[in-house]
């Protein structure tokens, strides 16, 4: 009978654990956080510590959307950048 206890007691004070960290990475993530992310990982220069955090909290559906979106202005700059300088020789 005490197996049970511990069973069901364990699973609640699990479940009470993951709430507490369960809290802050319910918080809404904001596009922001995603384009920073994603712009400094453009660059390649991350931290250890950010990298987790932002595995843990960032929906990997903004990250790509983000990421297309930041490939598209890049691009864009690099092809403004080159009829500028095309055109004026």
């Amino acid at each position: 009978m005490n197996a049970g206890k511990n069973e069901i007691g364990d699973e609640h004070d699990e479940r009470d654990a993951s709430s507490d960290d369960a809290s802050p990475t319910e918080r809404p993530v904001r596009f922001s956080e995603s384009f920073r992310a994603v712009f400094w990982s453009f660059f390649g220069v991350r931290k250890r510590c950010d990298l987790e955090r932002d595995s843990k909290r960032l929906n990997p559906v903004h990250v790509v959307i983000t990421a297309f979106l930041m490939m598209a202005m890049f691009i864009a700059i690099l092809i403004t950048v080159v009829h500028f300088v095309v055109s004026t020789k």
